[in-house]
């Protein structure tokens, strides 16, 4: 499975632009004065020149519109699919749970309003079995690279979690 896609439908296209008012919303919620992402003037004279996003929204904007109706039913997943067939591989050899482990952005430019933004998940690696305090488990690790309209790489995100066969838990 190392290099298949995560998920069923290969690369997917974000639903909105880059936009001033989620990145207005998204600097007030973390409380991130930084004027250069709402302040237009500010924003104008900085080395940008412009408004950009914040580089962490990168994931922002290639988030589906979740659907709350069945939300207990797909186990938490905000959107309906298929899901990740490598999970479902390591839930079936009893991996069933999961951790999340860590997660890194790579930005190699800043969002603009107008761009879009799509985003590919590609399995980088699966670990032998390791033994853990909480039972063996395997590290599963994926890259998704964010393009812009152009598809040019943006940035990128390797994220890590834990499958793991608990043990003890009852």
């Amino acid at each position: 499975m190392v290099g298949q896609p995560v998920g069923p439908s290969g690369p997917s296209q974000g639903p909105d632009p880059v936009n001033a008012p989620m990145i207005r919303h998204w600097a007030a919620a973390f409380e991130d004065a930084n004027p250069v992402y709402v302040d237009a003037a500010a924003a104008a004279a900085s080395r940008f020149g412009e408004i950009v996003a914040p580089p962490l929204m990168l994931q922002t904007w290639t988030m589906q519109t979740p659907t709350i109706t069945g939300l207990r039913e797909r186990g938490g997943s905000p959107v309906e699919g298929e899901g990740a067939a490598v999970l479902r591989v390591l839930d079936e050899a009893g991996y069933v749970g999961t951790l999340a482990t860590n997660s890194e952005f790579e930005i190699l430019r800043y969002l603009t309003i107008g761009d879009t933004v799509s985003a590919e998940t590609l399995v980088q690696s699966v670990s032998p079995e390791k033994q853990t305090r909480i039972g063996p488990g395997r590290v599963l690790t994926w890259v998704t690279t964010y393009r812009d309209g152009a598809g040019e790489t943006v940035g990128t995100q390797t994220f890590r979690i834990l499958k793991f066969k608990p043990e003890g838990f009852g």
